[in-house]
């Protein structure tokens, strides 16, 4: 049982829901080896009602990363495997003929749900991916006219291989914009994989992370009391300026035909913001800004081909344009 909650499962005293983070946070590592930036992320996310986006290679835990965030929080959680034959209302629910009754009833859906699991999306045609658009964005489905509100919390944690593989549709910018964060998952270092070995010779099976170790360490309502706190973290008139700047700036860069949109430069103060919480700090500082640019920017920016063909990178134009935008002391 974790010390932030009580027999009946209710949160204790807000002043631990820090510590309830950390503890999910501990708790993923039971079973995830050496993709701390991706933890962090996924706990960010939680904090900011956003939705993540995980890129790698087959083979890189994306998908075990989601599962152990689920199974170490006491949310309800569905999976959805995105393939070609997907069809939109696969995801969001459809109208159902009731021959008893002579009328129609509503089916929900695996979106109705508190953490979804979209893995492989990017393995669905554009129009079965956007039966998410609404559901990221408005927390609500609409199905025959009906709006429909999703479970509070709500997340999209979907999961990608990179776009050049054969069999794959690159997401749209409109979609990719309603991801709080888009979070790359490298291959593991070589003592991280020798780890990661040593736990499979051990009998580690990660289709079942019960037998793991992990257990739900933080609930909906550490959750809500973890934004409470984070909300009450300083914003200084500078850090504001700065993130503008730094998101101007993307709009100005010569190697970029789509540069970062007002609801970027809004994404990138609320990450800064609760990552300077899980911190322990109280106000936010322009290191705080400069930790989350990459992930929450570099899915929000195009490049230009021309850029592209020289081996420019989305990554590398958001570390030009940190390295040049003035800093405020």
């Amino acid at each position: 049982m974790d010390p932030t909650t009580d027999n009946a499962g209710q949160s204790a005293a807000p002043g631990n829901a820090r510590a309830a983070l950390e503890a999910l946070r501990a708790e993923i590592a039971k079973a995830v080896v050496g993709q701390d930036a991706a933890v962090t992320g996924l706990v960010v996310a939680l904090l900011c009602r956003g939705h993540v986006l995980l890129e790698g290679v087959p083979g890189v835990a994306k998908t075990l990363l989601v599962r152990t965030l689920a199974a170490a929080t006491e949310l309800d959680t569905k999976r959805v495997q995105f393939t070609p034959d997907l069809m939109p209302s696969d995801v969001t629910g459809s109208l159902v003929y009731d021959a008893r009754t002579t009328e129609f009833s509503f089916q929900p859906g695996p979106v109705f749900t508190n953490l979804l699991l979209a893995d492989e999306i990017n393995r669905t045609p554009p129009k079965t991916q956007s039966s998410l658009l609404e559901a990221m964005e408005e927390r609500q489905v609409t199905v025959d006219g009906t709006p429909r509100l999703l479970p509070e919390p709500f997340l999209v944690a979907a999961t990608q291989n990179p776009v050049e593989y054969e069999g794959t549709y690159p997401l749209p910018e409109a979609q990719l914009d309603r991801f709080l964060l888009k979070l790359t998952v490298p291959l593991p270092t070589r003592q991280d994989e020798i780890d990661v070995l040593t736990r499979h010779a051990a009998g580690f099976n990660p289709r079942d992370l019960r037998a793991a170790g992990v257990r739900p360490v933080a609930s909906a309502a550490d959750l809500e009391a973890a934004r409470a706190e984070a909300a009450k973290t300083t914003v200084s008139p500078e850090i504001t300026a700065y993130v503008v700047d730094i998101c101007r700036a993307t709009r100005e860069s010569p190697s970029l035909t789509l540069g970062v949109s007002p609801r970027g430069a809004t994404a990138l103060l609320s990450t800064a913001r609760a990552w300077a919480w899980l911190t322990g700090r109280d106000y936010v500082t322009p290191d705080d800004v400069k930790a989350l640019a990459l992930p929450t920017l570099r899915h929000r920016v195009q490049l230009r081909p021309e850029a592209e063909m020289e081996g420019v990178t989305a990554d590398s134009v958001i570390n030009a344009i940190l390295a040049h935008v003035p800093v405020p002391r």
